[in-house]
């Protein structure tokens, strides 16, 4: 697409992308920071400026007039939730998708790039070796663990050898079943576990 120029300050308009970093605050203010952050995280809907007409239907003002003029929009309830869900991100599902040769699963993304890598981990022609920069790769699962909540499932807490993952359950009603059953062993284990020594008898109680 054809770039469609900058604006003034540190704003920019470029292949249908808009980005504005004219906005600045420094850490002793923390009035303007509190604003900012207000700003960064308000809602998609203003609730100011919705309200519910006497026939049941929702009107919206507008923050900007479209040009023809027109000021609010109105919906049917089922119409503006509809509206609503279009704007919840799907899960798992990034917000930007590339096509084309930067599509993930292209056989050219690895060609250009920065990292050099692709879906499929083509592999590099003779001689082209990666920066160390380019070399760095996506956590797994397990080192997310370790980073996050200090939990570390790679090395064994016995002999601190590498643990190799084998499995890995995510249906809930297994993961139920298997702690389940363990809490029930773990209770025969308390069970058959000798009574605890006492403390030997005093010679006389009486003297």
């Amino acid at each position: 697409m054809p770039e469609q120029g900058l604006a003034s300050g540190c704003a920019a308009n470029v292949a249908g992308f808009s980005l504005h970093a004219g906005v600045m605050s420094t850490a002793q203010d923390r009035c303007k920071l509190e604003r900012l952050c207000r700003y960064i995280t308000r809602s998609g809907v203003s609730e100011k400026r919705l309200a519910i007409t006497t026939h049941g239907k929702v009107r919206y003002q507008l923050k900007t007039p479209y040009r023809d003029g027109t000021t609010h929009v109105i919906f049917e309830p089922l119409d503006f939730i509809a509206r609503l869900v279009a704007l919840v991100p799907k899960p798992r599902v990034n917000l930007t998708r590339f096509h084309g040769v930067f599509a993930p699963n292209s056989r050219h993304r690895v060609t250009i790039t920065p990292s050099l890598r692709n879906k499929a981990k083509q592999a590099l022609p003779k001689g082209q070796e990666k920066a160390r920069a380019q070399k760095h790769q996506s956590m797994t699962w397990a080192q997310r663990l370790k980073r996050v909540f200090n939990i570390d499932i790679e090395t064994c807490k016995q002999c601190g050898g590498a643990v190799k993952v084998i499995a890995s359950i995510e249906d809930p009603l297994v993961i139920q079943k298997i702690l389940s059953h363990l809490n029930t062993k773990n209770d025969e284990v308390v069970e058959l576990l000798p009574p605890q020594s006492r403390a030997p008898p005093q010679i006389s109680l009486f003297e």
